[in-house]
Order: structure tokens, then sequence, then C-alpha cells
């Protein structure tokens, strides 16, 4: 591709990343925008100097300019953009997840393979340079055959909360599907060549229950091999939480060695008087309480600095326009793995809600 016309639908947080992004390499020759809430589309447009805006998804898609297009609406609001930009046969970039019902998210992925599109999907923290580096120490065999991961992640529930308040279609935003899916992501794509073949998992719900969701699920699978993975989230910290939103761990044991990674950027702490910006924004959310400690670099997209974003969101999004302008492989998950990671998330959310193990693969139907 000598220069791509990017069409970006959904103008919220992250899509406002994502435009701004494009507008710092050449390699985004036209950028058009589209966002149902007219006075957010032309925010953006305004500030990237977009070359066409509109509230129109089918207009934008109609431009002729069109060569790759960025998904970026609501969690619940992906399969008609997919599914609109399939039919151009152009690049996408999708936010997670496919869909959030388990048969719709099965009906995208068949037509982007049918239509041969190149997909993949937003799982940003594969672009943490700690996990780059870990991943290929597991490539190298550092540590042997892996025999057990735990990982752990801890939210504060401002995403909760500013997730939720965008739509009362809820029953599927649990913990592990709009953000254990991350986590699940790094380990499987650190696991890579293991299969599961078992969850089993518990939730509870308490101080979310008002939002129709769960403070926090727990679950260990089985894999092929024999290999153990446990996967905790809880996303019911309070607000005050120092990390703006993601606290990771995870360890590795393997055979001839073990990894032990801690991604809870508690290297690097701000303790101040003045309350401190929350970290986390989206549309039609207010931060309910100042927060007067952070741990500075727990914002997932990264931080800020004289006006630019630095950090994993900017290299994810600057490699994507590289493989499309050369062909570089890039570390981008898959629209399969995107997918996968569903049906694994939700599989746990079955376990939990029926008190029983889980066999794997399981089919989008039985997570209904």
């Amino acid at each position: 591709m000598a220069g791509i016309g990017l069409a970006l639908i959904g103008c919220g947080t992250v899509g406002r990343i994502r435009a701004e992004l494009a507008r710092e390499t050449r390699a985004v020759e036209w950028l058009g925008l589209c966002d149902i809430h007219e006075e957010t589309a032309q925010r953006l447009a305004a500030d990237t100097q977009a070359d066409f805006v509109t509230t129109d998804m089918a207009e934008l898609l109609a431009r002729p300019e069109v060569t790759a297009c960025i998904i970026a609406t609501a969690e619940n609001d992906h399969v008609a953009p997919i599914l609109a930009a399939v039919e151009l046969g152009v690049p996408l970039f999708i936010e997670k997840p496919l869909a959030t019902d388990p048969v719709e998210s099965a009906q995208v992925l068949a037509a982007i393979e049918a239509a041969g599109v190149d997909a993949v999907m937003g799982y940003t923290q594969r672009f943490r340079r700690r996990f780059l580096t870990v991943k290929q120490r597991l490539r190298d065999g550092q540590i042997g055959d892996v025999t057990s991961v735990v990982t752990r992640a801890f939210m504060n529930r401002m995403v909760v909360e500013a997730t939720h308040r965008k739509t009362q279609d809820r029953a599927n935003l649990t913990p592990m599907v709009v953000s254990g899916t991350h986590s699940l992501d790094m380990s499987m794509w650190l696991m890579e060549g293991k299969e599961p073949v078992e969850v089993y998992a518990r939730s509870v719900a308490n101080t979310l229950a008002d939002w129709g969701t769960k403070d926090a699920t727990f679950g260990i699978f089985t894999m092929s091999d024999g290999t153990l993975f446990s996967m905790n989230i809880n996303w019911a910290l309070p607000v005050q939480w120092p990390g703006a939103v993601y606290g990771l761990e995870i360890g590795i044991v393997g055979t001839k060695g073990v990894i032990d990674i801690e991604d809870t950027h508690r290297d690097v702490i701000l303790a101040s008087e003045i309350g401190q910006p929350a970290g986390y924004t989206s549309k039609g959310f207010e931060p309910p309480a100042a927060r007067h400690v952070d741990f500075i670099g727990s914002y997932p997209p990264g931080d800020l600095s004289d006006g630019m974003l630095w950090g994993p969101m900017r290299e994810e999004t600057l490699t994507w326009y590289n493989r499309l302008t050369t062909g570089i492989a890039s570390p981008h998950a898959t629209a399969a793995e995107g997918h996968r990671n569903l049906l694994l998330t939700m599989a746990m959310d079955k376990s939990a809600r029926t008190g029983r193990p889980v066999s794997l693969p399981i089919q989008p139907e039985d997570l209904l």
C-alpha cells in the first residue's frame, strides 16, 4: 500500500488516540472520521485536520479514498461497522471484541476469513517492551517447556462505571469479557501453541452488583499437555486506587527456569496535595473522586508528554500503519485470536455461573 486512506469509525477516547497518531505519520495520506455523536466527530476532525467527517458510516465507507479502516466504537456496537468494512475488502484494525455475543463473534470472524481480509485486534499490551522481550526469551527456550502460568490483574472501578454508563445491555460486560481479556490474551500469546481443554472458575458480585456486573472472576485452565494456567481479575478496586487502569502480574514457570513479570507500575509513584487527572477518560464519564496518589505509567495506552502520547498504543498503531505500507510482520492479535479470547473469557463466566468445569473448545451457541 503506497499510502493509507484511513476510515476511523468511533471517535471516543481510543479512536481519538488512533486518529492523532495517524496525523504523525506520512503513511496515512487521507483521514476520514465517523461517530454517531456529531459534536464528538467534529471536535476530533478539527483537532486532526481530518479530510472528511460524517455521522453516517455508510457515507464514510463509500468514499473512494478509503483503503483501511479502524473500528473503535463501544464494545456492544462492533458488529455492523466490521461487516460493512469487510465488504470493502480493506485491512481492518478492530478494538476488542469482535462482538459481545459469541455467535455474532463467530459470524464476524467467518466473514473476515471468507473475504481474506487482513484484520487485527487492539490488544495494546502486546506492545509493552517487557512483554515483547519475554516473548522472545520464551521463543528461544530459555526456561525450557512452560508448565504453569499465574496471572493477576487489578483495576480500579472507573472503567466499569464508564463502560456501563453507555449501555443497558450489560449481560456480557463482565470483568473477563471487557478487561480480563487483555491479560488472558497476553498469557495465551506467551504460551503460544498450548491448547486449553478445561476451565473452572468462580465469581463474586458485591461492590458492582448495582452496575449489573461482577467484582472479580478467578479461574484455572488445564492445557492439553497438562500445563496449568491460573487467571484472576478484580476490577472493583476503589477509584482512589493509584493504578490509573491496569496492574498486571504474570509468573511463568518452565522446566529449566522461571520468568516473573511485574507490570503494576509501582516503580514510579506520585503523591501530591493536588488532585491528579484520573488517568482514565471516556465520553460521558467524570471521575467521581480526586486522586492524590498515582502509579505513573499505569494507563494502558501510555503517557502524555508535551502533548504527545508515548507508550504501547503509539507502537501498536504506528506498527500497524507500517504493516500496511511495508508488509512487515507484527505481533498484533489476529481476528481468530480475538474470537478465541472471547470464547475463553465467556467459558470462565459460564463455569462461574454454573459452578462446574467447562470443557474446551466450546461452541459459541453453548455460551449464550
